[in-house]
C-alpha cells in the first residue's frame, strides 16, 4: 500500500485534510450551526497565537463552541522549546478560565528539564519535590490536568519519570503529544508501556501522530511522523488496542489530525474501535487559530454511534477524568 506522507509539522499550514468550508472567525449566530442533543466537552484546544498573525483569543473560542455545541473546553498551554513556534503559556489558560469559569478548564504545563536534576536518589527526591510544589499552585488556581505534554525527549526519559510521579502524587492527568521527536517511542509503544505499568493510578491521553499511528498493527517508524492516507485499511492487533485492553489508565484524544485520521482512514474499523473502548476516549479538536476548519463534527455524525458511547466519548469520560461539575 502506497503511504502518504503528509509531515504533521506542515499540515495545518496546508490544511489538505479539512473538508468543512471556512468559517470567519466563527460568528456567534449561523444558519449552519449544529443542533446535538449531546453536548461535547472538548479536551484539547489551545490560546494563543501558534502561527504568526493567526492568533486565538478566548472570546473567539467560546464562539467557536457555541457554534458547535461544545459546553466545556480545555485550554493546552504550550511552553516546550518543540512544542510550539511560540509558546503559549499557563497564565493564557489561567486568564481564560477566569473570563469564562463556565465554559473554560485550564490545564497547566511544567517542562522537566527546568529542574536539571541528575538521575540520581537524591536528584530524585529534589526533582519530584520542586514539581509537586508547581503543580499544586496551578491546582490552586483552576488547573485540572496536564498538557499538552510535548517535550524532545524519550518517552520515559528520566526527568519525564520525574514528571509523571509528581502528577501522579497531585493526581493531575497528563495529555501527551507522541512522534517521532516529542516524547519519542517506537512501534508497539514500549516506552508507553513501561510509564503505564509504573504509574497505574496516573491517567494518560494520548495524542498525535505517533500515538494514533499505533491504532494499526502495521505502523512503522516512518508512520511516527506523518498522517496516514485517507482511505488507507487498519490491521488489527495494533498497540492501541493492546494497551487500553491492558492499562485502563491509557485514554486516546481524539483531536487533530492524527486522531481524526484514525478513524477517518477505515471508518469501519474507527466506529468499531471507538465502541470497543468507549470507556478510554474523548472528544477534542485541537483548535488553535481563527478559521480553522475542524471535520470531526462530519466525521463522528456518519459514525452513527450508540448514543451510551457518544456520552461517554463526547462528554462522559470527560467528566469522570477531571472531576468536573456540568448543568
Amino acid at each position: 500500500m502506497e503511504k502518504e506522507t503528509i509531515p504533521r509539522r506542515s499540515f495545518l499550514k496546508t490544511g489538505v485534510a479539512f473538508t468543512a468550508g471556512a468559517i470567519s472567525a466563527w460568528p456567534s449566530t449561523s444558519s449552519a450551526k449544529t443542533e446535538n442533543k449531546i453536548k461535547y466537552i472538548d479536551i484539547h484546544t489551545h490560546l494563543g497565537a501558534f502561527y504568526h498573525g493567526q492568533e486565538l483569543t478566548a472570546d473567539l473560542l467560546i464562539r467557536f463552541m457555541d457554534e458547535h455545541d461544545v459546553e466545556k473546553s480545555c485550554v493546552l498551554p504550550l511552553i516546550s522549546p518543540e512544542a510550539a513556534p511560540v509558546p503559549q503559556p499557563v497564565s493564557t489558560a489561567i486568564d481564560a478560565y477566569k473570563k469564562y469559569p463556565d465554559r473554560i478548564i485550564p490545564f497547566c504545563v511544567v517542562d522537566p528539564r527546568v529542574l536539571n536534576a541528575p538521575p540520581l536518589r537524591t536528584g530524585h527526591v529534589a526533582g519530584v519535590k520542586g514539581l509537586i510544589g508547581i503543580l499544586k499552585r496551578y491546582q490552586d488556581a483552576g488547573c485540572k490536568g496536564l498538557g499538552e505534554h510535548k517535550t524532545g525527549m524519550l518517552f520515559d526519559s528520566t526527568q519525564n519519570m520525574y514528571l509523571y510521579e509528581a502528577c501522579t502524587s497531585v493526581g493531575l492527568p497528563i495529555l501527551f503529544h507522541l512522534d517521532d521527536i516529542r516524547n519519542i517511542d517506537t512501534p508497539g509503544l514500549p516506552r508507553l508501556e513501561r510509564v503505564l505499568k509504573a504509574f497505574p493510578k496516573l491517567p494518560l491521553i494520548g495524542h498525535a501522530a505517533g500515538f494514533w499511528a499505533s491504532i494499526s498493527a502495521d505502523a512503522t517508524r516512518e508512520d511516527f511522523g506523518r498522517y496516514p492516507k485517507i482511505p488507507s485499511p487498519v490491521k488489527t492487533g495494533g498497540a492501541l488496542d493492546l494497551l487500553m485492553s491492558k492499562y485502563k489508565n491509557l485514554f486516546g484524544d481524539l483531536s487533530e489530525p492524527g486522531g481524526y485520521r484514525a478513524i477517518a482512514r477505515d471508518p469501519k474499523f474507527g466506529r468499531e474501535f471507538i465502541i470497543r473502548n468507549a470507556d478510554q476516549l474523548l472528544f477534542g479538536t485541537d483548535v488553535l487559530m481563527p478559521n480553522q476548519n475542524i471535520p470531526h463534527f462530519k466525521l463522528f455524525k456518519s459514525l452513527n454511534l450508540p448514543e451510551e458511547v457518544q456520552l461517554k466519548v463526547y462528554r462522559g469520560n470527560a467528566i469522570k477524568l477531571l472531576k468536573l461539575k456540568t448543568s
